[in-house]
């Protein structure tokens, strides 16, 4: 579904469940405003470290990790990542990424 949106000043698409649907399209300012859209008013550099490896980890494995194998290999607390972010899902939405499937969706 196209949606129109004030983020940037380019045309997002993003699908029925608030998904990104191309992670090319996605900037830093870009996910400032998303997680402003979704509570978090400034995002942290621990915020920046966890959106980096999701990223990346998406890059090179066109997957979702297992969360609580970031926080471990991250040496974070197991709820880090849902406490800094409120939910897996924001984190994975604030990252720009696409949407990650109904079954890993069952799991964030």
């Amino acid at each position: 579904m196209k949606l129109s949106t004030a983020l940037t000043t380019k045309q997002l698409f993003f699908d029925e469940d608030g998904f990104l649907t191309d992670p090319e399209l996605w900037d830093e300012k870009m996910a400032h405003q998303l997680a402003d859209s979704h509570g978090i008013e400034e995002l942290t550099s621990q915020h920046w470290h966890i959106i980096k490896t999701l990223r990346e980890h998406f890059s090179e494995y066109g997957a979702v990790p297992m969360f609580h194998h970031v926080s471990h290999v991250n040496h974070l607390e197991k709820h880090f990542i849902e406490n800094l972010f409120h939910s897996h899902r924001e984190a994975w939405l604030i990252s720009g990424l696409p949407n990650p499937g109904e079954e890993a969706k069952t799991y964030m």
